[in-house]
């Protein structure tokens, strides 16, 4: 298995991870729109998210067909492994 192979399984994870955080903090804030410490948590979990999916889709292309990343030349989307498929 190649380093990049790696890194790109690790990156989505770490997405998924913070995107999780994020959609949980969301949930939460629904119920307790006053908590200041989980509304900076949220946002934390945010940019960090948006941070994470511009890093893969600059190395790997778009994680999803409505992506906001830029798309290189030759269009990418059409290219295997696609981000939900198994990268083993």
């Amino acid at each position: 298995m190649s380093k990049s192979k790696i890194d790109r399984n690790d990156l989505l994870r770490k997405i998924q991870e913070v995107e999780f955080a994020a959609l949980e903090l969301n949930l939460y804030l629904d119920t307790h729109p006053n908590d200041q410490k989980a509304l900076r948590d949220y946002n934390m979990f945010t940019t960090e998210a948006m941070k994470l999916r511009n890093i893969y889709e600059m190395n790997y292309g778009p994680l999803t067909n409505f992506s906001f990343a830029l798309s290189q030349y030759p269009w990418a989307w059409v290219n295997d492994p696609w981000p939900w498929e198994s990268q083993d």
